[in-house]
C-alpha cells in the first residue's frame, strides 16, 4: 500500500544549520562509513609550501661545498707535510754538496792537483772531481729547496729530471764497468805506466805526490812490478817511496830493499776487501736519490691536486 504525500512529509529530515553539511558530505562518519574528500581538499593537503624546492637546492649546494672544502683542506694538509719533508731532504743534500765542495777546494789549495795518476786525463784529479761533484750537488739541492718552498711546479719537475738523469748515468756507468772490466783493467795499466814517465817532472806535482803516497801506504812499487821504474830512469833505480825503510836516495840500493808487490793489484785487492763498504756507500747514495725523486714527484702531484681542488 503506497504512502500518501502527507505521510511521506512526516519522515523528512529537518534542514541542517547554515554552513553545515550532512555527515556523509563533510566526510564525517555516517553509520560507521567515511566519505572520500573532494579533489580540492586532497590538493590542499598534499601541495608543498611555496619555495621549499629552493631550500632543498641550497642545502645540496651547501653539502657539496662543505665536502669540497674538506677535500681541499686535506689536499693542503698533505701538501704542507710533503713540502717540509722535501725541504729538509734538499737542505741536507745542499749541505752535503757544500761539504764536498769545501774538501775539493781545500785539496786544490793545499795539495795542488792531488791524486792525478792518469797522463791521458790530467784534469781528472781528486780535487777537481770533488769540486765538480760538490757544485752539481749544491745546484740540485738549491733547485729542490726553492721548488719546495715556493711550491713551483716547474722547479719541482726540473729537480726531478736532473736527479733522474744523474741516477740513470750512475747506473749506466756501473753496468758498463762490470761489463768491460777486463778491457778497463788493461787500459788503466797502460795509462798508469805511461804516467810514470811524468813522475818528478815540473808541473806534475800532483802525480808525483799521488804515486809517493800510494807506494808508501800500500807498500808496493810500480804498476805491475818495480821494474816499471827502470824504463822511467833508464837505470836500475826506483823512487825512494818504494823502499822498505825510507832514507835519502834509498832507491839506488839493491832490489832487496824495495817493495815487490805491484801497486795496481794491491789497490785492486784492497778495493775487493772493502767491497762491502763500497757497496753500502753506493746503495745509500742510490736510496737517497730515489727518496729525492719520490719526494719531488709527491710534491708535484700534491701541488697539482691542490691547484685543481682549490682553484
Amino acid at each position: 500500500m503506497r504512502r500518501s504525500s502527507t505521510d511521506e512529509s512526516t519522515y523528512r529530515r529537518s534542514p541542517s544549520p547554515p554552513g553545515k553539511e550532512p555527515g556523509f558530505a563533510r566526510g564525517g562518519p555516517f553509520f560507521g562509513l567515511h566519505a572520500n574528500p573532494g579533489p580540492k581538499a586532497a590538493q590542499a593537503r598534499y601541495t608543498s609550501p611555496k619555495g621549499s624546492k629552493y631550500v632543498v637546492f641550497y642545502l645540496d649546494l651547501s653539502i657539496i661545498f662543505l665536502l669540497e672544502l674538506k677535500r681541499c683542506s686535506m689536499a693542503r694538509g698533505c701538501l704542507q707535510g710533503v713540502k717540509y719533508l722535501m725541504f729538509a731532504f734538499n737542505l741536507l743534500f745542499w749541505l752535503g754538496g757544500c761539504g764536498v765542495l769545501g774538501v775539493g777546494v781545500w785539496l786544490a789549495a793545499t795539495q795542488g792537483s792531488f791524486a792525478t795518476l792518469s797522463s791521458s786525463f790530467p784534469s781528472l784529479s781528486a780535487a777537481n772531481l770533488l769540486i765538480v761533484t760538490g757544485t752539481f750537488v749544491m745546484a740540485i739541492g738549491f733547485v729542490g729547496c726553492i721548488g719546495a718552498i715556493k711550491e713551483n711546479k716547474c722547479l719541482l719537475l726540473t729537480f726531478f729530471l736532473l736527479l733522474l738523469l744523474v741516477l740513470l748515468l750512475e747506473a749506466s756507468l756501473a753496468i758498463l764497468f762490470f761489463a768491460y772490466t777486463d778491457k778497463i783493467d788493461r787500459y788503466a795499466q797502460r795509462d798508469l805506466k805511461k804516467g810514470l814517465h811524468l813522475y818528478g817532472t815540473p808541473g806534475n806535482v800532483g802525480l808525483t805526490n799521488a804515486w809517493s803516497i800510494i807506494q808508501t801506504d800500500f807498500r808496493c812499487c810500480g804498476v805491475s812490478n818495480y821494474t816499471d821504474w827502470f824504463e822511467v830512469y833508464n837505470a836500475t833505480r826506483v823512487p825512494d817511496s818504494c823502499c822498505l825503510e825510507f832514507s835519502e836516495s834509498c832507491g839506488l840500493h839493491a832490489p832487496g830493499t824495495w817493495w815487490k808487490a805491484p801497486c795496481y793489484e794491491t789497490v785492486k785487492v784492497w778495493l775487493q776487501e772493502n767491497l762491502l763498504a763500497v757497496g753500502v756507500f753506493g746503495l745509500c747514495t742510490a736510496l737517497a736519490q730515489i727518496l729525492g725523486l719520490t719526494f719531488a714527484m709527491m710534491m708535484y702531484c700534491q701541488v697539482v691536486k691542490a691547484d685543481t681542488y682549490c682553484a
